[in-house]
């Protein structure tokens, strides 16, 4: 019973202050990264770190994120929004599509000059260089996906702690108000984007050292 109590208090403080527990769990998963880094732990100890430590405000976001119906943005922009937001992704798209091609164009040619003709290496040195930008790439989108969620957070439930009027939905665990409240403060759009991005940061290294010469 003992333990059973000191369980609930502990899922009340959270409850409280639930940014600031996110906060502090966190931090302390990720002085032990650093840890990590530097006694040069094993790929997959860094990733379990990494999970650990972005675990419960990536939860959280999915949460709200999942729960909160489509229509919700739609009726929180304005038009000249919608439109400033897709001709920006175009933009950006066109601008990706172009890099892409120049790059590409770039790395088979530097691939051809490196292997000197000897067809049997070209094809090795290609799957290096796939090796070596796909993580880079990976990490990429996933901060793009940070940093969209992230915004769309801040139009659902703010940016306070534990917002006293948010656009998610009243239904989303409204039989447990205590759980509500601990998901709403989890999933807070600078925490998300903190943990978010150094999970961004980290993801090419997990690969481990991998050398590319050309």
């Amino acid at each position: 019973m003992a333990g059973v109590a000191a369980g609930e208090r502990i899922a009340g403080a959270v409850a409280r202050h639930p940014l600031a527990w996110g906060a502090a769990w966190s931090l302390s998963f990720g002085a032990l990264l650093v840890v990590a880094l530097v006694a040069d732990w094993p790929a997959w100890a860094d990733a379990i770190v990494l999970t650990a430590m972005v675990g419960p405000s990536l939860a959280a976001t999915v949460t709200v994120l999942h729960a909160t119906p489509r229509r919700h943005f739609d009726e929180m922009s304005s038009v000249f929004g919608h439109f400033a937001v897709r001709y920006a992704a175009l933009v950006i798209g066109v601008v990706a599509w172009s890099a892409s091609v120049v790059v590409g164009a770039a790395i088979s040619q530097a691939i051809q000059l490196a292997a000197e003709g000897r067809e049997d290496e070209i094809l090795g040195t290609g799957v290096d260089v796939m090796l070596f930008l796909v993580p880079i790439l990976v990490a990429l989108l996933w901060a793009a996906f940070v940093l969209r969620c992230a915004w769309f957070l801040g139009r659902v439930r703010g940016w306070g702690e534990v917002p006293a009027s948010d656009r998610v939905p009243p239904a989303m665990l409204a039989s447990r108000p205590a759980l509500r409240r601990t998901v709403i403060g989890l999933a807070h759009p600078g925490l998300f984007s903190a943990t978010g991005l150094v999970v961004a940061v980290m993801l090419p290294a997990l690969q481990g050292t991998h050398e590319l010469v050309l």
